[in-house]
């Protein structure tokens, strides 16, 4: 595998209008790129960090929740995905899953170093999937590891998944998730995807309105297991039908094993935002 190596973030203003350019000229592939992406000396600004945990609903601490490196790696994410190699247009992928190991507590003063790859691409009964692999390493160890697995849809294999039978949709919460939650969660995230910033340009996307980022679902989630959670643990999501801004919506916990399970559901009738679990190392 061939690094390439960043003396400093990729600009999100120069990677989005190559990400348009992408949906027009690229049609799919069989094969993923062996490049990955590396930056050294990563460190977190704490007013950026303090704005996060607003948004997401996290206390304010020194201690990084184990969402916020998402944050740091997603500019490394979309050059990645925008490459003239990478064989998909990053306009029309679908956030599918997300899994999050975090190996130990990461600090507000620590230096890191940040590495993204793209691997495993493989059948979906909807087209084809494949994972972004994204690490905070510290002495060349890893200690936060995060899996984002995104579908191209068309072509799929048509075979259906099993999964298990979700819970009831008895509420532990009820969230009343504003209509400028996607505009906030842009604003800390970089994630300025049209689909989530205003009814008109979710529109032209068919979404019947803006729709709230996957990831600000997981961290608001993530956010109510708050001192409970052990120092090493992994969050596994799967996201499922979108959260329409504004929403109401019922959040579900419960005791599982060696960590917990939650769903999120639409409020109203009983459709899954969300399904995953907490599971302590």
């Amino acid at each position: 595998m061939a690094d390439k190596e960043l003396r400093e973030s990729p600009s999100l203003s120069s990677l989005y209008p190559k990400a348009l350019l992408g949906s027009l000229r690229k049609s799919g592939g069989s094969a993923l790129p062996s490049t990955e992406f590396v930056r050294e000396g990563v460190v977190v600004d704490p007013a950026h960090l303090a704005a996060y945990n607003r948004v997401c609903g996290f206390r304010l601490d020194d201690v990084l929740p184990a969402t916020y490196p998402h944050i740091l790696a997603f500019p490394l994410q979309m050059a990645l995905m925008t490459e003239d190699d990478f064989p998909f247009p990053l306009l029309g992928m679908v956030h599918v899953a997300n899994r999050i190991t975090q190996h130990r507590q990461l600090r507000l003063d620590e230096s890191f170093a940040l590495r993204v790859r793209a691997e495993d691409l493989r059948p979906h009964e909807k087209g084809k999937q494949f994972d972004v692999i994204s690490e905070l390493l510290v002495n060349d160890s890893p200690v936060w590891t995060d899996v984002s697995t995104y579908l191209r849809r068309g072509g799929g294999s048509g075979e259906k998944t099993s999964r298990g039978q979700l819970a009831q949709p008895t509420p532990t919460a009820i969230w009343h998730v504003p209509g400028d939650i996607g505009r906030r969660y842009a604003e800390v995230s970089g994630d300025r995807n049209p689909i989530h910033l205003h009814p008109i340009t979710a529109k032209a996307f068919g979404f019947p309105a803006a729709i709230a980022h996957g990831m600000w679902t997981k961290a608001h989630a993530l956010a109510a297991f708050e001192g409970r959670l052990p120092e090493a643990f992994t969050v596994d999501v799967k996201f499922k039908q979108p959260v329409l801004l504004p929403a109401k919506a019922a959040f579900t916990t419960w005791s599982e094993g060696d960590g917990w399970a939650f769903e999120l559901w639409n409020a109203r009738k009983p459709k899954p935002h969300l399904e995953g679990s907490v599971v302590a190392l």
